[in-house]
């Protein structure tokens, strides 16, 4: 006969994981990859069996897939948000609004908060093939999709509507392409406003100019500010020798020289940054400075020879303010940037990389535009109107300004992961 075993005095074991985890998992938890709770299982066990860090590696294939997904969810949660077109309809003598959606993931309750907070004053059913979500002024009720066919498809507020959108549509901000990538194609038939877009799309040149008419007090700063006019070449020396007489705005008054790009003609790596320093000013070369003598270290660390890499700013002259004799660096506005976009696309016209890196916010905004940020996208190959691989990192200069010692060191280990997916990516 066996002994029955004693109860065991030990405590469960407990185990902590990063905040940052919870918030990611709970959006793939949404994803509609079946995959999705094996690669959260997987990740969990690795943070809490001694990888307490692997948040940070970004370049890992588990961390890659995860933040794939995650970044899936987020997006469709903004399509949802974006692309949610309420009509009223009668209820039992009850006023209520009702939508249809067609999510690309399971996110109707992780969104449901969302529009009880946006729309408490009305009673609201967002209708969807898989879940639908009902708000009657009190609390939120789900039930299981229907078709179609049970959403209405118009109602005596949709003329409001498109009045409204005709009325606040900017025919100065239009950008075709990207309107077309924000409102894909499957989200039109629920739109009211998309039957007015064409319309509106063909009087855009006319408004504008009846606009510019109108603004007589900006004809004199429009004369300061104005797109420069590269010469029609791909010679990156016709290039540089033409830009060092750039006046296209007012920074040329305060800066030193042009600060050109530089590197070799046939640079498969080509890396913008924002705009030079006090350095680059001075001696007219880009990544001269403190913030590009931390880039060459780290480029050599990831195995990568500045001397094979072109590098070059979004903005050529170096914005500045006195600080005694000091003179501190000041962010590019938009219309310096704007100013000074002819040079750089010319630049990358000429060099047609392989690969394009962003380094930083200013230098992300203008060529990926300005719905990325960098802390959410970077490390992630994206395609942009410059090149089809395009990667958005740090600016090393955020790496001189870190808080502490501590804070200095896993930001440059990032940079570093960074560089080294760069690295191993150019090598495909």
């Amino acid at each position: 006969m066996f002994d029955e075993a004693e109860p065991s005095s030990k405590e469960p074991a407990t185990f902590r994981v990063p905040k940052r985890f919870l918030e990611i998992a709970r959006k793939v938890a949404c994803h509609r990859d079946s995959r999705r709770w094996a690669l959260l299982y997987r990740v969990l066990w690795r943070l809490t069996h001694s990888e307490s860090r692997l948040l940070e590696v970004v370049v890992d294939s588990d961390m890659h897939e995860l933040l794939r997904m995650e970044k899936a969810v987020r997006h469709d949660v903004h399509k949802m948000r974006a692309f949610v077109r309420f009509r009223r309809i009668a209820v039992e003598e009850t006023e209520w609004y009702v939508a249809w959606f067609e999510p690309e993931h399971h996110i109707v309750e992780l969104n449901s908060a969302f529009f009880a907070d946006r729309f408490t004053a009305m009673r609201w059913s967002i209708l969807t093939p898989e879940r639908c979500v009902h708000w009657d002024l009190s609390k939120l009720t789900f039930t299981a999709g229907v078709p179609r066919s049970e959403a209405p498809t118009e109602d005596g507020v949709e003329s409001l509507w498109i009045q409204y959108y005709s009325h606040i549509f900017n025919p100065g901000r239009v950008k075709v392409q990207a309107m077309q990538s924000e409102m894909p194609k499957k989200y039109w038939k629920n739109l009211p406003e998309a039957a007015v877009i064409p319309a509106l799309l063909e009087q855009a040149p006319r408004r504008v100019a009846a606009m510019m008419t109108k603004s007589e007090a900006k004809r004199t700063d429009q004369l300061e500010w104005h797109p420069a006019e590269p010469p029609a070449t791909r010679d990156l020396g016709k290039l540089r020798e033409a830009a060092v007489a750039c006046k296209a705005c007012p920074l040329f008054k305060s800066a030193t020289q042009t600060v050109f790009g530089e590197g070799p003609e046939g640079a498969r790596i080509v890396f913008v940054g924002e705009q030079p320093g006090d350095q680059e000013d001075l001696q007219g070369k880009p990544f001269v400075g403190p913030a590009g003598q931390l880039f060459n270290r780290a480029l050599a660390e990831a195995g990568i020879d500045r001397a094979t890499v072109y590098v070059t700013n979004t903005v050529k002259h170096f914005k500045w303010e006195p600080q005694g004799k000091r003179r501190l660096h000041k962010t590019p506005n938009s219309r310096d940037i704007a100013a000074c976009r002819p040079w750089l696309e010319a630049e990358l016209a000429s060099l047609r990389p392989k690969l394009l890196v962003a380094l930083g916010s200013t230098a992300a905004a203008a060529l990926a535009g300005p719905d990325v940020r960098v802390t959410r996208d970077r490390g992630h190959i994206i395609g942009t109107p410059f090149c089809e691989r395009t990667i958005l990192t740090v600016h090393p200069s955020s790496l001189l300004r870190a808080r502490d010692e501590e804070t200095r060191r896993a930001s440059y280990e990032l940079f570093i992961a960074d560089l080294r997916l760069i690295a191993a990516e150019i090598r495909r």
